[in-house]
């Protein structure tokens, strides 16, 4: 039970405490505002190459930033679940500040506001709460808070929690399925809870749009024409080089 009043979760610290908070490279040269702003506040910043996240404030607690306008964009190209997902199965408290003016949803011409309301409920009930600011200084100001509280009341630190080396069975038969068109984590979650079995799944695509919930019609019919189409082995397909990553060039993830 919570009963604290709200002026102790905005109390600073007698000792004069300023956190340290994580920040992934890509997102400190697209946002270096942010960067300005939270070292002006007294915040150390660790510039490192992070797989997943853009902020890193202990190590429970990692956030990701979206403007309005990035977060509808991912959503027309399905890469914010994979991300968000991802960077949950690494901490315990996964956060998604979303940044801007909400109602411009509303204008945008090729994304229904609902799909946007539906994604925003979908991830809260995940367990991924969504934080809006209207703008940077709002952002920065609740990633000091946050740091204040893991850090200096929950004594906590900043700490990096890599990609699992090992892929899981089940980790192999999510990607299997989620790679399909239109389909992705959430949806191949929901189809092998009904089938079991990628196998038995791929078997009866012709009832996924009876048993599974947000599967269409539309969508099946794309999956079976990738799954019965012939290969096109005339296309003077090349394989491609062997390539050799290095640890910094690992899991670069893309930014909106």
């Amino acid at each position: 039970m919570i009963s604290k009043t709200l002026d102790s979760f905005a109390t600073e610290p007698k000792t004069g405490f300023h956190p340290t908070i994580v920040v992934d490279s890509h997102e400190a040269a697209s946002a270096s505002g942010i960067v300005k702003k939270l070292v002006e506040k007294g915040v150390t910043v660790t510039t490192k190459h992070l797989e997943k996240g853009d902020y890193v404030i202990s190590d429970r607690c990692a956030i990701e930033r979206k403007t309005v306008r990035d977060f509808a964009y991912t959503l027309t190209r399905r890469h914010l679940f994979d991300q968000i997902l991802t960077l949950k199965n690494r901490y315990e408290t996964t956060i998604l500040v979303l940044e801007g003016y909400l109602p411009m949803i509303y204008k945008f011409t090729r994304v229904n506001p609902m799909a946007i309301w539906g994604a925003m409920f979908s991830l809260a009930k995940n367990g991924i709460p969504l934080i809006h600011t209207s703008n940077q200084k709002e952002t920065v100001d609740f990633l000091v808070i946050a740091g204040k509280q893991e850090q200096f009341v929950s004594k906590r630190i900043p700490t990096l929690h890599t990609v699992k080396n090992k892929q899981t069975l089940v980790d192999s038969q999510l990607y299997l399925i989620a790679s399909l068109p239109n389909i992705g984590h959430e949806k191949a979650v929901a189809v092998l809870q009904t089938y079991n079995t990628p196998i038995d799944a791929l078997s009866n695509l012709e009832t996924w749009s009876k048993r599974v919930h947000g599967i269409g019609p539309l969508i099946t019919q794309k999956v079976s024409k990738i799954l019965n189409t012939p290969f096109a082995k005339d296309q003077n397909l090349q394989t491609r080089p062997s390539e050799t990553h290095s640890a910094s060039s690992l899991g670069k993830k893309e930014k909106t």
